[in-house]
């Protein structure tokens, strides 16, 4: 196929769809992976940061290496959360990717899922511990009274709750995933925005190859928030339930 002239925008577009597909096919994978993944273990993680974040000294109960046991864990994850908050997230896939490199000879897709994985725990920890804190906590120390541990009563009680609350933020969170991932191209890995360098690369058409991928960002970033506000409904009539 032979390619247009640089004034025919549309028969460049239709070209590059044509003869690049593939290629950005494969971006889009790597950057729906990258979103999916980055987001669910990133959510899991965050309750690890979360805990150890709201752990309280019990002044009567615990003793000296307890309290100081739990002194640290506040510490830590005060420090992984402001770090990784108030540093662009290009700058820590550098450090992360070519610091460890030497010792882990990984793949640049693997280093990017670790990378976004961590990135996004400690904005979700944030988000859910705004959530926790929006619960009364008399439903906590109802639990506790009613015989559960301070672990049950965060897991069955607490956290359930601040997931339902937090469902819209998170679910933003993902949308910043989908467009975040682009910066993962300093590390090698071929996400959408990387296979639209190649695409552009490859026939010298500049805007017509980024007008492709900011239509495919643009169509992901929208059907996501339509998700989430239909899920945002559900969860205001009562329709979304979390065990």
């Amino acid at each position: 196929m032979e390619l247009p002239a640089k004034n025919e925008f549309f028969k460049t577009i239709w070209y590059l769809i044509v003869t690049s597909y593939k290629t950005l096919l494969e971006g889009l994978g790597a950057t729906l992976l990258l979103a999916i993944v980055g987001t669910v273990g990133g959510f899991l993680l965050s309750f690890i940061l979360l805990y150890l974040k709201t752990l309280k000294t019990d002044q009567k109960r615990d003793n000296v290496f307890k309290k100081i046991l739990k002194k640290i864990a506040n510490l830590f994850s005060s420090l992984y959360i402001n770090v990784v908050r108030g540093t662009p997230m290009i700058v820590q896939a550098m450090i992360i990717y070519y610091g460890f490199l030497p010792l882990l000879d990984w793949r640049p897709l693997t280093a990017g899922l670790l990378i976004i994985t961590f990135n996004t725990a400690a904005y979700i920890a944030e988000i859910l511990r705004s959530g926790v804190n929006a619960i009364d906590p008399g439903q906590d120390e109802a639990a506790r009274s009613l015989g559960f541990s301070s672990v049950q009563a965060k897991r069955y009680i607490v956290y359930p709750q601040a997931i339902k609350n937090s469902l819209p933020a998170i679910g933003n969170e993902f949308i910043v995933n989908l467009k975040d991932s682009s910066v993962l191209f300093a590390i090698g890995v071929m996400e959408l925005y990387t296979s639209g360098r190649a695409a552009s690369s490859a026939s010298l058409r500049t805007i017509e190859a980024y007008m492709i991928v900011a239509v495919i960002y643009l169509i992901l970033t929208l059907a996501t928030t339509k998700l989430i506000d239909y899920l945002e409904k559900r969860r205001n009539k009562g329709g979304l339930e979390l065990a």
